[in-house]
């Protein structure tokens, strides 16, 4: 008996969506910071056992959008509620905020199994774990409640078993040897707005978006040139830095990342451009690969 299934894992910005996810993979697959909207795109990572296939998505936070980026962000997390086996539904308990009334609302509405996961446990005391749990089981009577600690790796080795109950007689959606439907440049995309979202403050890393335009393996050796594109000069000048130190820095960073994932020594050549105000721009938007 095979059983297979997409899980999708979804939640506010900055609740542990990505760390959650790379845990599980035990493979580095979607970029992790401390800043909200790390995620612009739906990746899926493939986990396989003999018996077990399931497709994970990992969205973009839950928010309230305010320009072109985040609206197609948005449209994705829409979309990811239309085609999930399992919801994992991740919430941080040290969130005061309000939570997505949208989203609670369709997962009491769809047919599928809900298994809520209270994160970052470890910053908090157990009779406010309880609270939140009741207000939880409240929200969505039917879902299970899990605490876990995602970056601790606490209690998620009891999530895949879990999964495994919850999912359908399938054979496997992808071939076996698949861990995500995404190509190579975009992890190298991906691994280089990390480094930025990581070295740069304020309005910068949200106004980048990265293109790889070569990517060429000779002799043992991955060739790459990457594109940073911003949307004003003056951001252009803070990315390269006094004296190209900063953009030097990212680069190093990012090589270090992709040589590990990639298992081979990585020649990485960094340019930036200007692309004024593409966030804005459904035409560039479009080109940038948000449909």
């Amino acid at each position: 008996m095979h059983k297979a299934g997409f899980v999708n894992i979804v939640g506010k910005p900055n609740a542990g969506k990505s760390t959650l996810l790379n845990q599980l993979m035990g493979e580095k697959l979607a970029i992790v910071t401390q800043k909200a909207q790390t995620t612009r795109h739906r990746i899926f990572g493939i986990y396989n056992e003999d018996d077990l296939q399931i497709v994970f998505s990992d969205t973009p936070g839950v928010l309230d959008p305010k320009y072109g980026l985040q609206e197609k962000m948005m449209d994705l997390v829409k979309d990811s509620l239309q085609d999930a086996d399992v919801f994992l539904y991740i919430v941080d308990v040290t969130d005061k905020g309000e939570q997505s009334e949208f989203l609670i609302e369709k997962l009491n509405k769809i047919p599928v199994p809900v298994l809520i996961l209270l994160n970052k446990i470890d910053q908090t005391n157990q009779e406010t774990l309880e609270k939140t749990a009741t207000e939880w089981h409240e929200r969505i009577p039917k879902a299970e409640i899990l605490p876990i600690s995602a970056l601790n790796a606490f209690n998620t080795d009891i999530i895949l078993p879990k999964l495994k109950d919850m999912l359908p007689e399938n054979p496997p959606y992808y071939d076996k040897e698949m861990y995500t439907d995404r190509p190579e440049r975009f992890f190298v995309n991906e691994s280089i707005r990390e480094k930025i979202l990581l070295n740069y403050d304020k309005e910068i890393p949200y106004a980048v978006e990265v293109v790889t335009e070569q990517f060429k393996e000779k002799e043992g050796i991955i060739f790459i040139d990457s594109i940073i594109y911003v949307e004003r000069d003056t951001q252009k000048g803070i990315i390269i830095g006094h004296k190209g130190e900063m953009i030097k820095k990212v680069g190093t960073e990012a090589r270090i990342d992709l040589e590990k994932f990639f298992g081979k020594k990585i020649h990485l050549n960094l340019f930036v451009k200007v692309k004024k105000d593409w966030r804005k721009n459904d035409r560039d938007l479009k080109n940038f690969g948000y449909h």
